[in-house]
C-alpha cells in the first residue's frame, strides 16, 4: 500500500511539473493570441471585412475538427499509448504512419472538394444574409485557408504521438508559431492585402505548427511507413472511436455554423464581436483547462490500460479541482472588468467604442459558461480514455439542440448576445451531465475532498467579486487604464489571501510546485 502511494505521489508531481510547463507555455500562446487580437482589431475592428474573413475559416475549421482535430486525437491518444505500453514501439509507429497517412489522404479531397463547391456553401449555408461583395471575398479567403486543414491534421497527429509519450514541450510551442504568423500576416501584410493577409498568416502558421514538433518527434526515435493499412486492429480500432467522437465535434462545429448563418443577418460587425468574445473568454479556458486537460489525458489512458479505476478517479477529481480553483475567480473577473479590459486591449485605430460596447455583451454573457466550458474539456476526456467517445457525443449532441433552440429564442431580444448566452447556458448543462454520468462510471468523485475544495474556491472567488465591484464604484476610480491597473491586481491579491486563509489545499500545491 505505501508503495503504491508513493508511486502515486511521484506521478501527481509529475503532472504537476507537466502542466506547469504547458499552462507557462500556454500562458505565452495565449498572450501572443491576445496581440493577435489587438493587432486584427486595430487594423479591421469590427468590418465586414473582418465578418467575411471569420466566415470563411468556418469550413476549414470543420473539416480539421471532424477529420483530424479532437476526434483523432481522443480516439489516437489511447489506442497509441496502449501499443507504447506493449513495449513495440515499431508496431506503434506502424499504426501512427497509416493513421497519418489515410487523414492526409481524406483532408486532401475533402478540401478540394470544399474549394470547388464553396461559393454554392456560402451563397445558401453559410453566409447568406452577406452581400455579394461579401460573399466573393470569403469564397476566395477559404480557398486559400482549405491548404492549411491538411497540414494542421498532420501537425495534430504529431501533437498526439508526442502527448502520448508524455512530451508536452514542443505541443506546447506549437500554437505560440502560430500566432506568431498571423500577427505578422495582419501587421505585415494587412494593410496591403486587407485580410487575406490575415489568410496568408494562417497558412504560414499551419507550416511553422508542424516543423516546430518535428525534431522532437525525431529525437523519440519515431520513424515513418508508406502504408495504408485499413485492417490493422489499431486503425480499426480508432476508426470506431472516432465515429461518434466526428457525430459529436460535427454538433459543436454546426452550433457555430448556426451562429455564423444567424449573425450574418445581424448588422455589421456582430459576428466579429461574437468571435473577440469567445477568443477573450477562451484566454483563461486555454491556460488552465486546456493545460491541464492536455497533461492529464495521457495519463488518463495509461491508467484505463492498467486497469486501475481508483488512481483515474483520483487523477480526475484532482485535475477537477485544480481547473474550479483557475476558472470560478476567472469568469466572476471577466464579467466584472469586461469594459475596462477590453477598452484597454482592443480599442484604437479601426476599433471603436461601438465595438467597444458590442464585445462587452459578447464576452460577460461568454463568460458565464468559463466554468461549464472548462470542465467539460477534462470530463470528456475521461470519457475519451475509458474508450467510451459515445457518451460525451450524446450529451453534446443534446447541449447543441439546446443551443439552437435557446439561440433562436434569445436572438430577437438580445441580437448577438442572445447567441452568447446560449452557448453558456448549453455548455453549463452538458458539464453537470457529464459529471453526473462520469461519477456514476468511476463509482463516486471523491466528494469528501471535492465539496470542501469548491466551498473554498466558491468563498475566494466571492471575495474577489466584491472587492473588483468596489472599487470600481469609488470616487477617483475611473478610467479604463486605472480600473485596470488597480482592480485586476487586488482581485487577484485578496483571492489568494482568502484561499489562504481557508487552506485552499490547491494554492498550497501551487507553491509547493514553484519551490522545488
Amino acid at each position: 500500500m505505501t508503495h503504491v502511494k508513493q508511486n502515486s505521489a511521484t506521478q501527481n508531481t509529475s503532472m504537476a511539473r507537466a502542466a506547469a510547463l504547458v499552462m507557462g507555455f500556454f500562458i505565452v500562446s495565449r498572450a501572443l493570441g491576445l496581440l493577435r487580437e489587438v493587432v486584427i482589431g486595430a487594423q479591421f475592428g469590427t468590418s465586414a471585412e473582418l465578418d467575411a474573413y471569420l466566415a470563411a475559416f468556418r469550413v476549414p475549421d470543420l473539416l480539421f475538427q471532424l477529420v483530424a482535430g479532437g476526434a483523432l486525437g481522443s480516439a489516437f491518444i489511447p489506442t497509441f499509448a496502449a501499443r507504447l505500453l506493449q513495449g513495440d514501439r515499431a508496431k506503434a509507429w506502424r499504426l501512427a504512419s497509416a493513421v497519418a497517412n489515410l487523414m492526409a489522404l481524406l483532408l486532401t479531397l475533402t478540401a478540394i472538394l470544399a474549394a470547388v463547391s464553396a461559393p454554392w456553401l456560402v451563397r445558401h449555408l453559410l453566409a447568406p444574409g452577406f452581400s455579394a461583395a461579401q460573399q466573393a471575398l470569403t469564397v476566395s479567403l477559404m480557398r486559400l485557408m482549405l491548404i492549411s486543414t491538411i497540414i494542421f491534421g498532420i501537425s495534430g497527429l504529431v501533437m498526439g504521438a508526442l502527448n502520448a509519450m508524455q512530451h508536452f514541450l514542443a505541443p506546447a510551442a506549437a500554437p505560440i508559431i502560430y500566432n506568431l504568423a498571423i500577427i505578422g500576416g495582419a501587421w505585415l501584410l494587412g494593410g496591403a492585402l486587407g485580410v487575406r493577409g490575415l489568410a496568408i498568416g494562417v497558412l504560414v502558421g499551419a507550416a511553422g505548427h508542424l516543423l516546430v514538433q518535428i525534431p522532437a518527434l525525431v529525437r523519440l526515435g519515431a520513424r515513418y511507413f508508406p502504408l495504408l493499412d485499413v485492417h490493422d486492429a489499431g486503425v480499426r480500432e480508432i476508426g470506431r472511436l472516432m465515429a461518434p467522437r466526428v457525430l459529436g465535434l460535427a454538433a459543436v462545429q454546426l452550433n457555430f455554423w448556426v451562429n455564423t448563418i444567424l449573425a450574418s443577418g445581424l448588422p455589421e460587425g456582430r459576428l466579429a464581436a461574437l468571435n473577440y468574445g469567445w477568443l477573450l473568454m477562451l484566454l483563461p479556458q486555454g491556460i488552465f483547462a486546456q493545460a491541464v486537460a492536455t497533461v492529464v489525458f495521457p495519463t488518463f489512458a495509461t491508467q484505463v490500460a492498467q486497469h486501475n479505476l481508483a488512481a483515474l478517479r483520483s487523477t480526475f477529481t484532482t485535475a477537477l479541482r485544480t481547473i474550479l480553483f483557475f476558472t470560478l475567480p476567472a469568469a466572476i473577473g471577466l464579467i466584472l472588468l469586461a469594459r475596462p479590459l477590453i477598452t484597454v486591449l482592443l480599442q484604437r485605430n479601426a476599433f471603436t467604442a461601438a465595438s467597444t460596447a458590442l464585445v462587452v455583451t459578447a464576452l460577460q454573457l461568454y463568460a458565464l459558461g468559463l466554468v461549464g466550458h472548462s470542465v467539460v474539456e477534462v470530463a470528456a476526456r475521461a470519457f475519451y480514455a475509458l474508450h467510451d467517445t459515445a457518451t460525451p457525443v450524446v450529451i453534446g449532441v443534446g447541449a447543441m439542440l439546446l443551443n439552437i433552440v435557446l439561440s433562436l429564442l434569445l436572438l430577437g431580444p438580445l441580437q448577438h448576445g442572445g447567441l452568447a448566452l446560449a452557448n453558456s447556458i448549453a455548455t453549463t448543462i452538458e458539464m453537470v451531465a457529464l459529471l453526473w454520468l462520469l461519477r456514476r462510471r468511476l463509482g463516486g468523485l471523491q466528494a469528501g475532498m471535492l465539496a470542501p475544495a469548491l466551498w473554498r474556491t466558491a468563498l475566494a472567488s466571492t471575495a474577489l467579486g466584491i472587492v473588483v465591484w468596489g472599487w470600481q464604484q469609488a470616487p477617483g476610480v475611473s478610467g479604463a487604464w486605472l480600473k485596470v491597473l488597480l482592480c485586476l491586481p487586488l482581485g487577484v491579491g485578496v483571492y489568494l489571501t482568502v484561499a489562504w486563509l481557508a487552506r485552499a489545499e490547491e494554492l498550497q500545491a501551487i507553491r509547493h510546485l514553484l519551490r522545488r
